[in-house]
């Protein structure tokens, strides 16, 4: 039941500035009310009206859960001798107050707005402090006004708050003429948000700034699927649809976010159409690679050849290494050029052409600098390596300031580039365009890049193909591992990750000791046996813990979905205990000992590493699309969450940010690229055919490192390997390369 309740803020328990959330006692008809919720900058002493619902806190007793929040003037002299003496203006005291309003009573307010000069007839009030103190009300009525008109249109405290500081007293313009730029300057908002909000302030649906923001809009929306550009059909189509115009009402905007910089249109097939941030992206990345692809003159060539053969020798000796012609040449690759591709698939013998690379390198006397992108796979990197490999986000150092385009600022840049003569990134698969451009960047021309990774795992959770562009370039060295070797070939998970690769069918008879098929054709069943599986069966097979073994889903929604399994999974493998505290966040449920995973990059998130003690030992800046930790802690009075991820890295999450992390006892397969699991569970039953093929299949699959079980129809998996049809990426930096070679040439 919704109740309305007016009363002052006696004092404040707990604020969040940065989005709003507070914990506030409020004193209405004589009685202290807790009330907990989102509010604007609520200050001590205001006088609100708030509505909610009374919930009852199993520490705290009776709370009121705020859902709106109006602050409304004191229209007693209590009420304003209560706001001045709280400390809101400064200058002003308790006794202060009290001298000022039994001089005005009732007019105090308008006094002090209309007529400051009069406060000079209150002692200890001179005429320049009489002038402090009308522009700091002044400036709090701005404030409050803004924020009253604001709520006309249903915007939320926190995003007032927001505009507010964006916009100033600028905002009544900006929203009464084109709300359309909320979605270009605040973060957070996008155009469907601002879309609503014109729709209430009565903008036309034909209005240029709607249409131009439709159009940047549905290109983001692209580019959340792995688009650089659209061919201007497709835009013209989804942005009609969108905006429920017809195609030749959109198209002239086009021309005009063209001509304004916004957009650029390049002709090639077809007319191509990028978000200007997107194309210079990719002609940024074009000509940094083609100043690092640097090839060794012949005849220090014919020296380096001989220093490799003996180092190749030396280390059969002392290993008992064979490499064989593929891998001694990526070896001799990375040595005379600038700039080489590694790639191939799972136990082609990558792992030992790094190593190799690594020891010769490491001979001559060279700083050599590793890095992945997610921190599993750097972690893994470490481990088969035996050198320290940091997330690519480390390696540029990261700063969390944000950038024009809301990304994230990098203190290695090219003014302060990588102190490193060869530079080894695995996982490149994973790299979308804008994360290789900052690592581009800081690359000095000299150092040696070498890039690794399986161009037949699914590309970038970001936009671009960048595995995939540079070696159909044709412009760079690419060296491709194919030989399966014999230890490698002793795991089925390897051979049934090349079958599938070849799109040949594979043995689901369970005569494997580490490739598992159960044919379960109902979804009930198929929960059940995921839940012994995880709680009983693979732990000691695989000689893990629960939390090790991950589900991978090729959906998010449908009952084999990742929405729809987490919450099953959640219950059985995190029951709910009176120990666990909980906190709900619209549908979904959090519980201490969850598993959660961050689900975009946050470059402003501070994390930290606490000692036993409870002494911060380390401290950093940002959280990234794909890490995964456990909540520790819940604390309803700060309105926070804490998950520690790897490393022991602690972050605080306000309640008002939870949309970042969601749970993670099962994943999409495309956010599990760059990690490996001791045991993958892999339901699949039926889905769409453009989602259920070939290279997710074989992305899955290489991500168990001893054990994966399939639950599901044989049909599907067959039809799945079958399957050769991939979301097509509209990329065009195999374009750009090409251009710059051939204008360089």
């Amino acid at each position: 039941m919704v109740e309305t309740v007016t009363g002052y803020v006696d004092h404040i328990i707990y604020q969040n500035k940065e989005n709003g959330y507070a914990v506030v006692a409020l004193i209405s008809d004589g009685d202290e009310l807790v009330c907990v919720g989102n509010f604007r900058a609520v200050e001590t002493g205001e006088t609100l009206k708030v509505s909610g619902s009374y919930v009852e806190h199993p520490l705290y007793g009776s709370q009121l859960k705020v859902e709106s929040c109006q602050v409304v003037e004191p229209d007693d002299a209590a009420g304003m001798e209560r706001y001045l003496g709280s400390g809101a203006i400064k200058g002003i005291g308790e006794a202060m107050a009290a001298r000022i309003v039994k001089k005005f009573g009732s007019e105090t307010f308008r006094i002090i707005e209309e007529e400051p000069e009069r406060l000079v007839e209150i002692k200890g009030i001179s005429q320049r402090k009489a002038q402090e103190i009308a522009a700091q009300m002044m400036e709090k009525k701005d404030m409050r006004k803004a924020f009253i008109f604001l709520q006309k249109y249903g915007i939320s405290n926190t995003l007032a708050v927001k505009i507010y500081h964006q916009y100033g007293m600028d905002l009544y313009g900006i929203m009464k003429e084109n709300p359309y730029r909320l979605a270009e300057d605040i973060d957070g908002v996008g155009f469907k948000i601002a879309d609503e909000i014109a729709g209430k302030i009565g903008i036309h649906t034909d209005s240029d700034f709607r249409i131009r923001s439709g159009i940047l809009y549905v290109l983001l929306l692209a580019a959340a699927d792995g688009h650089i550009y659209l061919p201007d059909f497709s835009l013209l189509a989804r942005a009609a649809e969108l905006l429920e115009l017809p195609p030749h009402v959109i198209e002239p905007q086009i021309a005009n976010l063209a001509m304004d910089r916004k957009l650029v249109i390049k002709l090639k097939e077809e007319k191509r159409i990028y978000a200007s941030a997107y194309y210079y992206a990719e002609l940024g990345c074009a000509r940094m690679l083609h100043d690092l692809n640097i090839t060794m003159e012949d005849e220090a060539l014919l020296a380096e050849e001989k220093k490799v053969k003996a180092l190749l020798q030396d280390l059969e000796k002392e290993q008992g290494l064979a490499l064989d012609e593929l891998q001694q040449k990526a070896v001799l690759q990375s040595v005379k050029s600038g700039l080489m591709i590694l790639s191939g698939g799972p136990g082609t013998g990558k792992t030992t052409t790094i190593n190799t690379i690594i020891r010769y390198f490491e001979r001559e006397g060279m700083d050599i600098l590793l890095a992945a992108p997610t921190g599993r796979a750097a972690k893994r990197m470490t481990e088969a390596t035996g050198y320290e490999a940091r997330t690519i986000h480390r390696l540029l150092e990261v700063n969390g300031a944000v950038e024009e385009d809301k990304r994230g600022q990098f203190e290695r840049n090219e003014e302060n580039p990588l102190e490193a003569d060869v530079i080894i990134i695995d996982e490149m698969s994973m790299v979308d365009i804008f994360l290789f451009k900052a690592l581009l960047s800081a690359i000095s021309v000299g150092t040696r890049l070498i890039m690794v990774g399986d161009v037949d795992q699914l590309p970038s959770v970001g936009p671009g193909q960048v595995l995939q562009d540079l070696i159909n370039s044709n412009a760079f060295p690419v060296v491709m591992l194919k030989k399966i070797f014999r230890q490698a070939g002793e795991s089925d998970i390897v051979v049934n990750a090349h079958k599938i690769n070849r799109g040949e069918n594979i043995e689901l008879d369970n005569r494997s000791r580490d490739f598992f098929f159960l044919e379960r054709a109902d979804v009930n069943v198929i929960y059940k046996h995921m839940i012994q599986l995880i709680r009983e069966k693979l732990p000691p097979y695989v000689g893990a813990v629960p939390y090790d073994i991950q589900v991978l889903t090729p959906m998010r929604k449908g009952n084999l979905g990742v929405e729809v399994l987490n919450g099953i999974l959640q219950r059985y493998l995190n029951p709910p205990s009176p120990e666990k505290k909980e906190y709900a966040s619209g549908e979904r449920l959090f519980r201490v000992g969850d598993k959660v995973m961050q689900v975009k990059n946050n470059y402003q998130l501070t994390w930290e590493i606490v000692s036993k003690y409870g002494i911060a030992i380390d401290k950093g800046m940002g959280v990234f699309n794909g890490d995964v930790g456990i909540i520790k802690e819940i604390n309803e009075a700060a309105g926070s969450l804490t998950v520690e991820y790897d490393e022991h890295r602690r972050v605080d999450y306000p309640f008002a940010g939870l949309e970042e992390i969601e749970l993670a006892y099962a994943v999409t397969i495309h956010k599990s690229q760059g990690s490996e699991y001791p045991a993958i569970i892999l339901p699949l039953l039926s889905g769409p055919k453009m989602l259920f093929n070939r290279n997710l299949l074989y992305t899955a699959v290489t991500r168990a490192r001893k054990c994966v079980t399939i639950l599901g129809s044989r049909r599907t998996i067959k039809e799945m390997i079958q399957n050769e049809r991939e979301n097509k990426r509209y990329t065009s930096l195999c374009d750009r390369i090409k251009e710059i070679c051939e204008m360089e040439a």
